[in-house]
């Protein structure tokens, strides 16, 4: 088995990227949140992605967004799970990564999560893209678009190439400037201050993400470069 192969049976399941991080990129990870703490076997993670339909950004009320993000997120663990049985079957074995909740670390103080891996940097390390000032992965192609998964293995495979492009410029600060919380600083984003917006809870008791503007005023949200 190798990364080609693995990068096939990742695309036919209906995953639009996907790449590969040998367990040595993991290295400065932080104590916890390594994927060898997930998966002590762990020797590479396939990561991979679905795009999100740009046209959500353009309604003028905030449920279309929130009901594409969430079939996208379902459609992204429903192809992990499925990658899986695949791997199993090749006697290969695999442990999905959720791409969104449930996750364990939480600050209640802070409202502060993390995901037990976190997929923005596991993205960047097998090559799907760059993080932004507004602290979402942009690829090249479809930009901050994008939902993300992972499956660990327990065999070693070969790396794809890191991007290197400097995606946001450094004059840029559009992100920064137009959180209506005030949540972003170029490096992080203050979750507590963003689930205001992000994690809305209507009076019948739905989650909603009544903001993106981090997400659809990057000039990249569509891609490098593009606007």
């Amino acid at each position: 088995m190798n990364s080609k192969t693995i990068r096939n049976i990742t695309e036919k399941l209906g995953a639009d990227l996907c790449g590969i991080a040998s367990i040595d990129r993991f290295q400065d990870a932080p104590p916890g949140f390594n994927p060898t703490d997930i998966y002590s076997r762990c020797e590479s993670v396939i990561v991979f992605a679905k795009r999100v339909p740009s046209g959500s950004l353009s309604a003028d009320n905030c449920v279309p967004y929130s009901h594409v993000s969430n079939v996208v997120i379902q459609e992204v663990d429903r192809l992990g799970v499925e990658l899986c049985l695949i791997l199993e079957d090749l006697e290969i074995e695999s442990v999905p990564i959720p791409s969104d909740d449930p996750s364990l670390y939480w600050e209640a103080e802070n409202q502060y999560a993390r995901g037990i891996l976190s997929l923005r940097h596991t993205g960047y390390l097998a090559g799907l893209g760059v993080l932004g000032k507004n602290t979402l992965l942009i690829n090249e192609k479809y930009g901050n678009m994008i939902q993300i998964g992972a499956v660990l293995v327990n065999i070693r495979l070969e790396s794809d190439p890191m991007a290197t492009d400097t995606i946001c410029k450094s004059e840029c600060s559009i992100c920064i400037d137009k959180c209506p919380q005030k949540a972003l600083n170029g490096e992080t984003v203050n979750q507590k201050r963003c689930r205001v917006l992000s994690n809305l809870v209507t009076e019948r008791g739905f989650i909603i993400k009544k903001c993106h503007l981090c997400r659809s005023v990057c000039p990249n949200v569509l891609g490098s470069n593009r606007e």
